[in-house]
């Protein structure tokens, strides 16, 4: 059965009631992954792992436990696309699907906004999670979970 990995690090709490309401409504299995101590809501299907501190530690971990059709819930795009190679798919807070179709493209943007910033170009961060930014990532979440 297809599960749900959370990139929790740097996931909005507004997501996180999100799945936890969608893990209990669907009996999907959640987890968060983080290298810092989570609260999750007491329930058999979510559960949290904590990993070591270091670049990428809790990307690898969800990398490495992922199986074909599972779903990614980060903002990172490499770990998406690791994700998409491995046959999931990932979904960032903001309700923007990855799919192979779609990875490169945010990965190629990804890569040169980062050489920007090795430049010194500033080029701001985002803006605050949105109403229609926690709809859209809701009406994705609910999509995938009517597909499995």
């Amino acid at each position: 059965m297809a599960r749900i990995w959370v990139d929790a690090d740097a996931c909005p709490g507004p997501i996180k009631e999100i799945l936890f309401r969608a893990a209990e409504r669907t009996n999907t299995r959640l987890t968060l992954v983080a290298n810092h101590p989570l609260a999750t809501r007491p329930s058999p299907l979510i559960d949290a792992i904590q990993v070591s501190s270091g670049f990428d530690v809790a990307d690898s971990e969800i990398v490495k436990r992922l199986s074909p059709g599972d779903l990614v819930i980060t903002a990172d795009i490499p770990l998406s696309s690791e994700a998409i190679d491995k046959g999931a798919l990932a979904l960032n807070p903001r309700g923007e699907l990855y799919t192979k179709a779609t990875i490169k493209a945010r990965l190629s943007m990804r890569n040169f906004m980062d050489s920007l910033r090795s430049a010194g170009v500033q080029t701001g961060g985002p803006s605050a999670l949105s109403k229609a930014d926690r709809k859209r990532f809701a009406d994705q979440l609910d999509r995938w979970l009517a597909k499995r």
